[in-house]
C-alpha cells in the first residue's frame, strides 16, 4: 500500500505513486524534467478549501499529497439538482478537462490538508507536443480513472456492505496516511459517511449500516470526518463478500 509521500521525495521522484495514477504512469526522467521547468512552488489547500478550477481559472493541478470530492452537475446546477460526486487523490491530475475547453468547471473540495502543484493550461499543451510521454500518461490514467470509477461507483447491482468496503478500500490506498503511532493502521482523513453515500448513491442510513459491520469485523472504526483503517486486507475481503 502507497504511503502519503515525502513533499521532497515526491520531487526527487522518489516517492511511489498508487497504481493508475498519471504520476504512476508518467517516466521518472520526464518527471524530473518537468520539475525542472516548474518555477511556483506547492501549494497547500485547507480542509473544505476549493481549489481554483472555476471557468476564468487557468490551471490544472497534480494532487501530490491529501484528497478532494470532485462534484458535477449533469443537469445543471439549481437546489436539489443531482450531483455525481467521485474522490481524486495521490498523482492524480484534476482540472484536466481544461485541456480540451478552458472554460469547464468543476467544483472542487479539498478533504483535508493537501497539496497540489499547479500547471499552467497553456505549459501543459506545450509540454505534450514536445514530450508525447507526457500525453500518453494523462491519456493511460484517464482511462485507468474511468474503469476504476466504473468499478468503484457504478456497480449498483452488488450489495451495499460490498460497495461501501471497496470504496474505503480505495480510499485507503490513494488517500490515507499511515499512522505513525500504530503499525498497519491508516487514517483516511476528511471524509464523512454523508460523503461516502453521496459518492456510491446510497442512503446515509444504509452506509452507516455498511460502516457499522465493518467495525464489529474489526476492519475499521469512524471518528469525525476520517475512518481509521486497522485492517486492509479485511476490508478487501469484504469488497469481495456477500455477507455483512
Amino acid at each position: 500500500m502507497p504511503h502519503a509521500p515525502r513533499l521532497s521525495d515526491l520531487v526527487l521522484g522518489r516517492a511511489t505513486m498508487p497504481e493508475g495514477s498519471f504520476l504512476k504512469h508518467l517516466p521518472a526522467p520526464t518527471w524530473k524534467a518537468m520539475i525542472q521547468d516548474w518555477d511556483q512552488r506547492i501549494r497547500s489547500y485547507s480542509r473544505d478549501d476549493r481549489l481554483p478550477l472555476g471557468p476564468d481559472d487557468r490551471h490544472v493541478f497534480i494532487i501530490v499529497q491529501g484528497c478532494v470530492r470532485q462534484e458535477r452537475f449533469p443537469h445543471g446546477a439549481f437546489p436539489g439538482s443531482p450531483t455525481i460526486t467521485r474522490f481524486r487523490g495521490i498523482g492524480e491530475v484534476v482540472g484536466e478537462a481544461k485541456l480540451i475547453e478552458r472554460t469547464s468547471a468543476v467544483s472542487t473540495t479539498c478533504l483535508a490538508k493537501t497539496y497540489v502543484i499547479p500547471w499552467r493550461v497553456s505549459y501543459m499543451h506545450r509540454l505534450q507536443r514536445q514530450h508525447p510521454d507526457v500525453q500518453l500518461a494523462l491519456l493511460r490514467s484517464i482511462e485507468d480513472r474511468s474503469r476504476r470509477d466504473e468499478r468503484i461507483y457504478g456497480t449498483f447491482v452488488l450489495p451495499p456492505f460490498q460497495r461501501v468496503s471497496m470504496l474505503l478500500a480505495h480510499l485507503a490506498e490513494t488517500a490515507g496516511v499511515p499512522d505513525p503511532t500504530v503499525s498497519r493502521r491508516t487514517v483516511i482523513s476528511g471524509l464523512t459517511q454523508r460523503d461516502l453515500a453521496a459518492a456510491l448513491q446510497l442512503g446515509v442510513s444504509t452506509v452507516e449500516n455498511a460502516v457499522s459491520s465493518l467495525r464489529r469485523h474489526g476492519a475499521l472504526e469512524a471518528g469525525y470526518r476520517k475512518f481509521i483503517v486497522h485492517d486492509l486486507d479485511a476490508l478487501h475481503d469484504s469488497a469481495i463478500s456477500t455477507q455483512p
